[in-house]
Order: C-alpha cells, then structure tokens, then sequence
C-alpha cells in the first residue's frame, strides 16, 4: 500500500513520487520507522548528510528515503550497526569505494543465503514433525 502525504510545501506525495523535502515525522509515516529510530541511525553514522530547512529542521529528500529503505533491508536480513555503519561510510566517500561495497554486500549475500538454507532445513524438520503428529492424531482416533 503506497501510503500519501503532504510535503512540507504543501504537495501531496507518495512513496514513489519525487519528493524535495520531508520532515523526520512524513518520513517516519513513509518508511515506518519511528522519528527515535532515524534520529538514532543519523547519530549512529548510518544517515548521512541530512540537509535541514531554514528553520532547521531535518529536510529529507528521495535519495535519503531510498538509502533508509535499503537500511532496513540490510537490518531485516541480520546486518550488524557497525557493518551498517562501515557501508555507509563508504558510501559517502563515493564510486572509488564501489568495489568494497560490492564485497561487503557479497560477504552478506552469503550469511543470508547460508541462513536461509538453515531455515529451509529447519522447516522441513518441522514439517515432518507435523507429519508425524497428524498420523498419530489418525491412529489414535481409529483405535
């Protein structure tokens, strides 16, 4: 669901439109993490950068709601802060850093594949545990 806002010009946005500036609130509404969390990835090094307003307030613009959302993809699939911190460290210091990203993410791409495979091991387990379950519930209620 594509949830719409207004701007802090007055315009109504959604997730996928352009967006010129976004208070710490619109973008908690948008990304679904709370003003805490984002103020907190900002002190932690993981938002960089973040422009203010002339009131001086947090102005964030489309490429800081496509670097957050990438930030909670890395988080949801068990990337630590400080390996979270290192890539956007990285990141800031631009496309000279591009092959390091790269092994960072393919170093990640690894835990989450061998993670995934474990589940997928477990859930077979389990599912044959249900197996299991369910002829003994069939055998009991026959005899």
């Amino acid at each position: 669901m594509v949830k719409a806002i207004k701007n802090s010009c007055g315009s109504t946005v959604n997730n996928n439109a352009t967006i010129q500036c976004l208070t710490i609130k619109q973008l908690s509404n948008l990304s679904g993490l709370s003003a805490y969390t984002l103020r907190y990835y900002e002190k932690e090094g993981l938002i960089i950068g973040i422009r203010r307003n002339n009131a001086g307030h947090r102005c964030y613009s489309n490429n800081d709601m496509e670097w957050i959302e990438f930030l909670k993809r890395l988080k949801t699939t068990g990337m630590q802060i400080t390996a979270m911190r290192r890539f956007a460290q990285l990141r800031k210091q631009g496309d000279k850093t591009i092959s390091a990203r790269k092994e960072m993410l393919e170093i990640h791409q690894q835990k989450v594949m061998a993670e995934i495979s474990l589940l997928q091991t477990n859930l077979a387990i389990i599912t044959n545990k249900i197996k299991i379950y369910k002829k003994m519930e069939i055998a009991q209620h026959n005899a």
